[in-house]
């Protein structure tokens, strides 16, 4: 059987016997140590705000996944859709370029982490050259006066855009 206590007593003894070579007090000690919290906080606060992005993260997939669920499966596949099955699905299809829209907008507020940015990216930009994606943007597009501001400037500069380096505000 191992006996556990022995490298932590020897290291506290080389600790100690340190101290009193190089006349080390307590309170030296006591600012070590409150050193040591601190950046263990600082570690601890960074990793409960990296959980935090995640699941933030994690429930905009989820609402995609809802949406996407609703859409025809054709025009996923990059099938075309015919005119009435296009005015069918209208509605999910605004709703996807309104949560495109949004997903645009958080990553530009830092909402959105840099690692998963580019996916969402590429899945807006792969979505867009879909038939159906692209008829429904055309109609909803010329319909929606000001609106998708976001999301029509990421069409416009491309899919190696990151919304997080573009100006706060930007005058069309």
């Amino acid at each position: 059987m191992p006996v556990n206590w022995i490298k932590p007593a020897i290291a506290c003894a080389l600790v100690f016997g340190a101290a009193y070579l190089w006349n080390v007090t307590w309170s030296d000690f006591a600012s070590v140590a409150t050193a040591v919290g601190v950046l263990f906080a600082a570690a601890q606060l960074e990793l409960s705000k990296e959980q935090g992005v995640t699941a933030f993260e994690d429930s905009i997939n989820q609402e995609y996944r809802v949406l996407a669920a609703r859409l025809p499966t054709k025009a996923l596949l990059g099938e075309e859709l015919a005119e009435t099955e296009l005015a069918e699905h209208l509605d999910e299809l605004y709703q996807y370029f309104d949560l495109c829209n949004g997903q645009i907008f958080l990553r530009q507020e830092g909402r959105i982490s840099e690692k998963t940015w580019p996916f969402w990216c590429d899945g807006i930009h792969s979505n867009l050259k879909r038939p159906a994606f692209k008829a429904a943007w055309m109609h909803i597009s010329s319909r929606a006066n000001g609106d998708f501001d976001e999301l029509r400037r990421l069409i416009e500069e491309g899919p190696k855009s990151d919304p997080r380096k573009w100006s706060k505000r930007r005058k069309t």
